[in-house]
């Protein structure tokens, strides 16, 4: 019996040696990756008193693109008294390029001593290998219908039957019971055609709650909210949401290892499957606005809506400046909302108004914008401008309200600088009128012709007479190019669409040496956008990727540019997802590659036309 005690108590104290050795390994969650695949790279140190690890110092990832690391891990295990574990210090990559590569070697100090990692290889190929990986190193056989099971995205709107014009919210929520390992990525976003879209304000971080879905516990995430607001009725479909997930599944234990029976493999971080989400598709459908009993006041404004008119003066002179505001608060796509016109009447003059907004993302879009007209009377007289009437759509009361304001009364007097209708420097017995006759014609005239000699022979009658017909001529031919510029609003816009994406991207380069990420993706894809706008002349209402790329398509655009070009805009979307970590290398390789398309989209549309 002793003899047994002391075998026992030996194997056990050759077990401990074993488990509390140090070392110092590295690991790859696949040796052979796709271009297009993300995979995991681990250092992990096992041995005793793991808080006395210091100065982890990685090899070079120049080849790779860091999503995440490093992330640290620890687990820790007491046996006979004895604690031990393991730390990890992980990291998420994307490759650049294809070929072979070996990442080099990680060092970490432990009680004095440098522990070094042994070097790994492995080789990147075109394509994805996932689908090789799934069935291949998956030994737990985990199939896609198993992760559907416990990891979705689902797609809900408030409404499903809308008016034309009505805001429908739709709301993108992650469903998951499993371990997200790594940052996720978009792998396509939701198309609304049909409508036009408004982001709602969501946390740039996405945080978890819990809901019981059929029985189940599930974390649930919010991914991603938008206002829709229909711009053509009958049956609009929202496509799916598409979400790479990354997740972490605890490898199966090998039945009849004495290891995995008896410690239950406490070091096992399992394996990381790449996994591509999919929302489910949404079906709207979208009514017709009554067209009985339409006021000539509604402009196609949808919502919920006041209004209110003032002006800062009734008592003016001629030539001074009056200003008449109008300010329109309420909930309904804002952005797209028109100012109602005012009648104004003879002898006044009105601007262009300034037009100012702003707008609540929160959930319902609402808002407020004003308008500012300036007016400048010319003439004497009492004015009145009509009320203004603005109209719209409510959906919840299913019926057109008309909101009016009160009329406005100017009362104008002479100012200063009018002139005198008093004719002045001519005798009553030289001109005598009588209405419209002029009944007195002096006969006597030597005076008359001597003067009018002097005069026509002099200079200064030749330099009054030939300098106001040129200065006429010039504005002529001035006006008539203006009233040909803004006659043609598409030829000015895409004229000055490259002038305007040149201002943006010269904004982003300052932003990308401050290295702001959000601001400097932002105005990328404000760049981006805008000039498509401009150049294809798209409206913003009916502008998405998928009618610019028709677009560009029609005109004889290849289909490399026309990728290139998306890739860019999704990639302004998606660091919203997956914000990159001392992403300066990628913010300038953006830059790069945006400029190049918006030049190379240019010098196309150029080509195509010049022939």
């Amino acid at each position: 019996m002793n003899i047994r005690i002391k075998n026992i108590a030996f194997i056990w104290a050759l077990l401990s040696v074993g488990l509390f050795a140090q070392s110092f390994t590295a690991s790859l969650s696949s040796i052979k990756v796709g271009l297009n695949d993300q995979f995991q790279l681990t250092f992990t140190f096992e041995g005793k008193e793991i808080s006395s690890i210091r100065n982890f110092s990685p090899p070079s990832l120049s080849n790779f693109y860091v999503l995440s690391g490093p992330n640290q891990s620890t687990s820790v295990q007491i046996i006979n008294g004895a604690v031990s574990g393991s730390l990890s210090f992980s990291y998420y990559l994307k490759p650049k390029k294809t070929g072979k590569f070996t990442i080099g070697v990680a060092s970490v100090s432990y009680q004095r001593k440098t522990y070094r990692s042994n070097p790994l290889k492995f080789e990147v190929i075109k394509g994805s290998t996932q689908a090789e990986r799934r069935s291949n190193n998956n030994n737990n056989n985990i199939s896609d219908e198993d992760i559907a099971q416990n990891l979705f995205i689902r797609a809900t709107v408030n409404k499903k039957t809308v008016y034309l014009g009505e805001q429908v919210t739709v709301t993108y929520k992650l469903y998951t019971r499993l371990t997200i390992a790594a940052q996720m990525s978009i792998s396509k976003l939701p198309q609304y055609k049909g409508f036009w879209s408004e982001e709602l304000n969501t946390s740039g971080n996405i945080s978890f709650t819990t809901e019981i879905v059929s029985g189940k516990r599930y974390r649930v995430g919010l991914l991603k909210k938008a206002a829709l607001f229909p711009t053509q009725i009958g049956k609009l479909t929202i496509t799916p949401f598409e979400l790479n997930v990354p997740i972490r599944i605890r490898n199966k234990r090998r039945t009849g290892n004495i290891f995995d029976d008896f410690f239950n493999d406490p070091f096992d971080q399992g394996q990381m499957i790449n996994y591509d989400a999919k929302s489910n598709s949404v079906k709207i459908t979208v009514l017709p606005l009554p067209d009985k009993n339409v006021p000539a006041s509604f402009k196609g404004t949808v919502g919920n809506f006041t209004m209110s008119a003032s002006i800062d003066k009734t008592n003016i002179k001629t030539n001074e400046t009056a200003s008449l505001k109008i300010n329109i608060k309420g909930s309904g796509n804002v952005k797209l909302l028109n100012i109602p016109e005012i009648k104004i009447p003879n002898g006044i003059d009105k601007y262009e108004p300034k037009i100012t907004e702003k707008i609540n993302r929160a959930g319902i879009i609402s808002g407020i914008k004003n308008a500012e007209y300036v007016i400048i009377p010319r003439t004497p007289g009492r004015k009145e401008i009509a009320p203004i009437r603005f109209t719209y759509f409510n959906p919840a009361k299913k019926k057109y309200i008309t909101l009016s304001s009160k009329k406005f009364v100017i009362n104008v007097t002479p100012g200063k600088s009018i002139v005198s209708s008093t004719i002045t420097g001519v005798s009553k017995e030289d001109i005598k009128l009588l209405g419209e006759d002029i009944h007195f014609i002096k006969t006597e005239t030597n005076d008359l012709f001597i003067k009018q000699g002097i005069l026509l022979f002099s200079y200064q009658f030749w330099m009054m007479t030939i300098i106001p017909f040129v200065l006429l001529i010039g504005i002529l031919v001035w006006q008539k190019k203006q009233n040909k510029l803004a006659g043609d609003i598409r030829s000015l816009r895409y004229n000055k669409a490259q002038k305007v994406a040149k201002a943006r991207l010269k904004k982003a380069k300052k932003l990308l040496h401050t290295k702001n990420e959000l601001d400097f993706y932002s105005e990328i894809s404000l760049a981006l956008f805008g000039y498509l706008e401009d150049k294809l002349h798209l409206s913003k209402a009916e502008f998405s990727l998928d009618r610019a790329e028709q677009v560009l398509k029609e005109k004889g655009i290849n289909d490399v540019l026309i990728t290139e070009l998306k890739q860019c805009a999704e990639k302004c979307e998606f660091i919203r997802f997956a914000p990159e970590k001392g992403g300066a290398e990628a913010m300038n390789v953006m830059f790069k590659k945006s400029t190049e398309v918006i030049i190379n989209i240019e010098r196309n549309l150029s080509q195509k036309n010049s022939r």
